[in-house]
């Protein structure tokens, strides 16, 4: 298996312990200030996502809230109508970048 292409029946979640384990490969950071690193740059995301700004990560992606209006959702079993609240949902846009390293394709380089 090589690091751009992952079969779908081996495939694993990355968890926040990753991330930090990561950092510490890398950076050369403590495991705690790596760790301390992840949760402070996640934090960031939720405060600025719970504010209602976009947070956009250059060749990744951005994470967009949008606001839904209320709407008649229907129960699929009984059939009965019952109205959806109005609500903020978070959305991911991947970048053209990660777009074409996941699909294996040419880089794409942004700007």
């Amino acid at each position: 298996m090589t690091d751009t292409l992952v079969e779908k029946s081996s495939t694993k979640t990355v968890t926040r312990a990753d991330l930090s384990e990561t950092v510490y490969r890398r950076v050369g950071l403590s495991r705690s200030e790596s760790a301390e690193l992840v949760q402070a740059f996640l934090d960031e995301i939720c405060d600025a996502a719970a504010r209602g700004e976009t947070v956009k990560l250059s060749s990744f992606g951005s994470f967009v809230v949008r606001s839904k209006s209320e709407r008649v959702g229907r129960n699929p079993k009984t059939g009965v109508e019952v109205p959806i609240l109005p609500r903020r949902v978070m959305v991911f846009k991947p970048s053209n970048v990660l777009k074409a390293r996941v699909n294996g394709g040419p880089e794409v380089v942004e700007t």
